[in-house]
């Protein structure tokens, strides 16, 4: 079987990026590498097959890997760590994401339900763009980029590398959001 992946990260992105494996149904789930094992010895009935020190030993295990971690600087520094074990990095998109034909998805890219990527926007490597958020046309994505449950990016739009909007901000047409920079909504309080 040339098809059983390695999940990277049991938390919950990791087991939101695990059901939508099992939506997709390309590949067999062979396990979970994730740095709270051994006290996780399995999420679900699917093994946490140990931590991600050295992922050498998943080999036998797994054909290819996907790092399902929210955290940007994490999530990057482990896809290196992967490339140099030998694995090939993974794209996932959710059945009920809408992806134009003419966006540009760059590898180990993940695209949840509700997603939308618009005609010839441009996602890097390892972009995580979550439930209901939005990549309009013309929009880039840069590298390790994040957008978070019902982000928005108008058309245009520009997110640096390892930059994060989080749920429900909007950016405006041709905005252009900094490499690092995280951009969240105003939290609730109470009167």
């Amino acid at each position: 079987m040339n098809n059983r992946l390695l999940i990277v990260g049991a938390g919950g992105h990791g087991r939101s990026v695990a059901e939508a494996v099992m939506a997709i149904g390309q590949f067999a789930i062979a396990g979970f590498a994730d740095d709270a094992a051994p006290s996780l010895p399995h999420v679900w009935d699917m093994p946490v097959l140990g931590n991600t020190a050295d992922f050498q030993r998943y080999r036998a295990h797994a054909d290819a890997a996907i790092v399902a971690i929210g955290n940007n600087a994490l999530r990057e520094a482990l896809s290196d760590k992967l490339l140099q074990a030998g694995f090939s990095p993974v794209t996932l998109i959710h059945p009920r994401a809408i992806v134009s034909p003419s966006a540009i998805i760059g590898a180990g890219s993940v695209i949840m339900a509700g997603a939308i990527v618009g005609t010839e926007a441009k996602l890097g490597r390892g972009v995580i763009v979550n439930c209901g958020a939005v990549v309009d046309h013309h929009a880039q994505v840069e590298d390790f980029g994040h957008l978070g449950v019902n982000a928005c990016m108008a058309g245009g739009a520009k997110l640096g590398r390892a930059a994060w909007l989080q749920a429900g901000v909007a950016l405006g047409y041709g905005a252009n959001v900094t490499p690092g920079m995280v951009l969240a909504c105003a939290p609730a309080s109470k009167k």
